[in-house]
């Protein structure tokens, strides 16, 4: 979509909004890196729709479960995850968020993604929470050793093996039918306790609770709300702004009027 058919007022509109208020929280989700090459996810993985060709629902191919039952299984999907991600890089819109970022100290990143095309544009890791955890560095689930050579050991037989113990290797993500990080949970709920003048959502349904509720406390406390999606969700219809386009089509020209 070229940016031109965005309405310019909702853009001034949203920009206006974002450089009067200082704390402002980005929520993003896979719209955001389908730019960037990766297919928009459905859960942790969703490179899915319905079944796997093991014949298996992806939601029980790529959870915790299967992952202790049969690794080399649960290893087939985690490493088209992974191959995909570290296939594609950054785009302008990961860019413009870190840059965003720079000129409001207390801009967060609340983001689904586990490509860590945030942290590689820039955006600052104190105020990154990445809900669903990242692809990398591996760790041992025998003894907790780290190994950070997730695209040597996608090159190799799969599951991969710790060097120290020989237990299988992990990526420190969220599967299907496991508990969200803790760590982020505990971040992200103290953020929304002080409170958020601004919320931007960025290529996500938001269908998860933890994802809307921040966009609904602002809302509620007369915070500004919008929304960037190509297409209408659920929570369209009530942002002060919705943009239907790609944020690659209008997040430069936002920050620029900040």
């Amino acid at each position: 979509m070229n940016p031109s058919v965005v309405d310019p007022a909702l853009v001034q509109q949203t920009a206006a909004a974002l450089r009067n208020a200082n704390r402002i929280l980005i929520i993003t989700g896979a719209g955001l890196s389908a730019d960037s090459g990766l297919p928009t996810y459905r859960g942790v993985g969703g490179l899915y729709n319905g079944h796997t060709d093991d014949g298996l629902p992806i939601e029980m191919a790529l959870s915790g479960p299967m992952l202790r039952r049969d690794p080399a299984l649960c290893w087939k999907y985690i490493a088209q995850l992974g191959s995909a991600c570290l296939g594609g890089q950054p785009n302008a819109a990961h860019y413009a968020i870190a840059q965003l970022q720079r000129r409001k100290p207390e801009c967060w990143v609340l983001t689904q993604n586990v490509d860590g095309y945030h942290r590689a544009a820039g955006s600052p890791p104190q105020r990154l929470i990445e809900i669903h955890g990242q692809l990398a560095p591996l760790y041992c689930q025998s003894c907790g050793a780290e190994d950070p050579q997730l695209s040597e050991h996608l090159q190799r037989p799969l599951p991969p093996l710790c060097a120290q113990c020989h237990g299988v290797l992990r990526p420190p993500v969220v599967l299907f039918e496991e508990m969200l990080p803790e760590l982020a949970l505990n971040v992200l709920y103290e953020e929304m306790a002080k409170g958020f003048d601004a919320v931007l959502s960025i290529g996500t349904t938001a269908s998860f609770p933890y994802i809307h509720e921040p966009m609904l406390r602002t809302r509620v406390s007369g915070g500004f709300t919008a929304e960037i999606n190509p297409s209408s969700t659920d929570h369209s219809i009530h942002m002060d702004a919705f943009l239907r386009c790609r944020a690659l089509d209008v997040m430069e020209d936002l920050v620029s009027h900040i």
